[in-house]
């Protein structure tokens, strides 16, 4: 029988991936009138030395864009910036309803993560995708962290209904259309226009008992285009589990599965580095879809005092046998991303977090060109 006390730090490790570590716990509270307000953030410095091949995106994390054939990349890349440190305010009205409005700096310019309201269950507004679960993540340095997550791992418009461990949502999707064309006078894999005809549907159970937390959802799209000449479409699927146990009071085993059909936009990290084209137009204009899968699995492990490691792995495999079959060009589309990653955190003081952590990042091409990168990422967090 686990203790009170890990629950509250299993549901503790849930909401700080929320809040990408922010933690509202260290959030700035006060009343204004008869509302109850609070201001929560934080500024956090992450640094990179690439190794290998560069692949640092903003916030240092590692990107798969360009990782296949690197082998005779320069070497030995440093960078750092402070684009993930963030700022959110919190308010709860007299009458009960939650209004939240969070951004951050990737990009260089403020950035609106989420816009919304909550009342009686019923929340309208930018967050994360109902489709997204973070209970079997493992906790990592890089922003965008292991391929194979549960789900979205974004955020999205929508419209959600929440009763109890169950929610559905109606949201804004997601999806990428390919076919062959010409560019610069060559043949080449280009997007085809996706006509959005409907929201996307999804419904997740979350929940948790004891020592175990567990996640499961499913997500219904329609993707398609209209040239006005041409058109056609299909309905896209996707599901994911994701389980957290605690093996003792330091150590937790996690970890998610994903499968998804016309809909790779919510495979995480697959593609040239978040998701896959979902669906291709062949040569007689019928939209087929193209499946993946993919998955994680990791440990945390409390050394005290404030200290921990954190060790993960994740995969992502996206299935273009029918696509080349039917002639198109996609040979230079990831078939596979998989990433390693471990990390060593410290909590000298309450609110201030740094770590260290390592990486290697592999991709292949379904023209089986691969490749692979190790990384080293810093971070410093203060949060408020």
């Amino acid at each position: 029988m686990q203790s009170n006390k890990l629950r509250l730090a299993i549901r503790a490790t849930a909401a700080a991936a929320v809040l990408g570590v922010a933690g509202q716990a260290g959030a700035v509270s006060f009343t204004a009138g008869d509302y109850d307000m609070a201001i929560y953030g934080y500024a956090r410095l992450n640094a990179s030395y690439d190794i290998d091949s560069e692949q640092a995106l903003s916030t240092r994390s590692g990107s798969y864009a360009g990782l296949a054939g690197n082998d005779n990349a320069a070497d030995g890349h440093f960078g750092a910036d402070a684009v993930q440190s963030r700022i959110g305010v919190k308010t709860t009205t007299p009458e009960g309803v939650n209004i939240t409005v969070e951004g951050d700096f990737r990009g260089g310019t403020l950035r609106l993560r989420h816009a919304f309201g909550e009342y009686n269950g019923v929340l309208m507004g930018q967050t994360w995708s109902n489709y997204t679960s973070f209970v079997g993540n493992t906790s990592t340095l890089d922003f965008d962290s292991l391929p194979g997550l549960a789900g979205f791992q974004g955020r999205v418009a929508q419209a959600r209904y929440t009763t109890g461990p169950l929610s559905v949502s109606l949201e804004e999707f997601t999806a990428n259309l390919v076919a062959n064309g010409v560019v610069n006078g060559n043949p080449a894999l280009v997007s085809q226009g996706t006509k959005k005809s409907m929201p996307a549907l999804t419904a997740r159970l979350q929940d948790s008992a004891g020592g175990l937390s567990y996640s499961a959802a499913v997500l219904a799209q329609q993707i398609g285009y209209d040239t006005g000449t041409a058109d056609d479409s299909a309905m896209g699927f996707a599901t994911f589990g994701a389980l957290k146990m605690a093996i003792t009071d330091m150590v937790t085993i996690q970890g998610t599965v994903s499968y998804t059909n016309g809909a790779n936009s919510y495979l995480y990290r697959s593609g040239d580095n978040f998701g896959a084209a979902s669906a291709y137009v062949d040569a007689n204009g019928n939209v087929e879809t193209v499946s993946g899968f993919g998955g994680s699995v990791g440990t945390g492990i409390s050394l005290g005092g404030g200290r921990s490691i954190n060790i993960g792995y994740g995969m992502v495999e996206v299935d273009w046998d029918d696509a080349q079959a039917d002639g198109l060009l996609v040979g230079g589309e990831s078939e596979t991303n998989s990433a390693i990653m471990a990390n060593y955190q410290w909590t000298p003081v309450k609110n201030v977090m740094m770590g260290v952590e390592f990486q290697n990042l592999s991709r292949e091409n379904v023209d089986g060109t691969d490749g692979d990168a190790n990384r080293i990422l810093f971070a410093t967090q203060y949060n408020f």
